[in-house]
């Protein structure tokens, strides 16, 4: 039995990213961690989010996770970030001011603006798109990735954001949809996948991705 810590920062609710975890890996130990003790001996880390960036990176800095993920990163463990879970990896975000993140990845998170317009990727052009973007769009895999196996390209995944990741073209972009600009819906680097979206939300390939997740040896 492996055991799969949800690091719980004090940022939304995070029992349905535990549900889904528990019916994908109904033999696995799954803990949801609230102190770096709880989460000692996991196999692999998952780092949900929901809120503000400011809010969301002080409690994940006061609950002491960050000398707890860093570690994991170095020691090779699986981790998978989800939504804000994905953002506070990043330089920074534009989110309360502005907010210095994890710099774990070096990509900036951008406000997507007040007056943002469809493109023709999305639908009909030069419609006002609303912010936060909830709902369901396509993701187009952009790199082979090992948490990809068994999802159709151009899968759709469920999102709740006012703030994105642009889309770069790099090597750590691994999944990417549009919303009025282009957007990095999964990033990918050695050990770290995560997500823009929210797997636990996302039906069939959500729960595939996660499967995937549990299953994964922390290697691209």
């Amino acid at each position: 039995m492996q055991k799969i810590a949800v690091l719980d920062y004090g940022m939304g609710n995070l029992h349905s990213a535990v549900s889904a975890l528990q019916q994908v890996a109904p033999d696995e130990e799954i803990a949801l961690a609230s102190t770096p003790a709880q989460a000692q001996g996991a196999d692999r880390l998952l780092v949900p989010g929901v809120g503000a960036i400011r809010d969301c990176m002080a409690g994940f800095v006061e609950t002491g996770f960050e000398p707890l993920l860093r570690d994991a990163i170095d020691a090779g463990l699986p981790i998978l970030g989800v939504c804000v879970g994905m953002q506070i990896m990043m330089r920074r975000s534009e989110e309360n001011d502005g907010v210095d993140c994890l710099d774990i990845f070096p990509q900036p998170v951008k406000f997507f603006g007040d007056d943002l317009r469809e493109t023709e990727a999305v639908g009909a052009c030069g419609s006002r798109l609303k912010v936060p973007h909830m709902g369901w769009n396509r993701v187009e895999q952009t790199r082979e990735h090992p948490l990809w196996a068994g999802i159709e390209n151009g899968s759709r995944f469920y999102f709740v954001h006012s703030y994105y990741v642009p889309a770069d073209d790099n090597d750590q972009v691994a999944g990417r949809t549009d919303y009025g600009v282009p957007l990095a819906a999964a990033v990918a680097r050695e050990n770290i996948f995560a997500t823009q979206f929210h797997p636990e939300k996302s039906a069939d390939a959500g729960l595939q991705l996660l499967k995937n997740f549990v299953g994964w040896s922390g290697r691209a």
